[in-house]
């Protein structure tokens, strides 16, 4: 047993953080960045969009894991991420259900997959070529991916929903916000056994 504060246990905490220094500092495997080149306004533009792995979501419970994994997903990640993004834990359903939400990229296509309560298939509110879900973002002129979500409180569809001639019903429940970086939000709610899509005005 080496003891904390030992000159050996310094010596083995070392080479432990070298260790995880080199890990990290190593590239993503190839599989997990995406890049090519798309044509805008008639030139060829390049493009990167980075993935994560489903294991990177162990808060993910076992049987979407195992779901998102049999279908071959990445979790495509925006271009302004600073940490895992692109699941989403909520109360979709109703008040108080554990839900969840993915983007999962499988081939050239990135879908919006919803897993409510605890079945492990999900319903697909929307899909559509990666491709098509590119942006500039930086001077270089390289492209990157420009989809997120994130849960939105009723709170959040209230204040929403203040604006609009005819408004959605009240929710108790979240809903979920699908952005497009610099553009407009949606919001998908769930109510009555349905999926509602939430446009906001201009």
């Amino acid at each position: 047993m080496v003891r904390p504060g030992s000159k050996k246990a310094g010596w083995l905490s070392g080479m432990l953080l070298c260790a995880n220094a080199i890990v990290f500092a190593q590239p993503p495997p190839a599989r997990l960045i995406a890049s090519g080149q798309v044509d805008v306004a008639g030139h060829a533009t390049p493009y990167l969009v980075r993935h994560l792995p489903v294991s990177s979501f162990p808060d993910l419970p076992a049987a979407i894991q195992d779901s998102l994994n049999r279908r071959g997903c990445l979790i495509p990640q925006t271009y302004e991420a600073h940490h895992p993004e692109n699941v989403v834990h909520g109360s979709l359903e109703r008040a108080g259900s554990s839900d969840w939400a993915v983007l999962c990229t499988s081939g050239a296509t990135v879908s919006l997959l919803v897993f409510l309560g605890s079945s492990a298939e999900p319903l697909v509110l929307a899909s559509v070529p990666e491709t098509k879900r590119l942006q500039a973002h930086d001077p270089t002129g390289v492209l990157g991916f420009n989809w997120g979500i994130d849960p939105a409180s009723p709170e959040q569809i209230r204040e929403a929903r203040s604006g609009m001639e005819h408004h959605p019903p009240k929710l108790d429940h979240d809903a979920l916000a699908d952005s497009i970086i610099d553009h407009r939000t949606v919001y998908h709610f769930y109510a009555k056994s349905a999926w509602t899509l939430l446009e906001m005005p201009d």
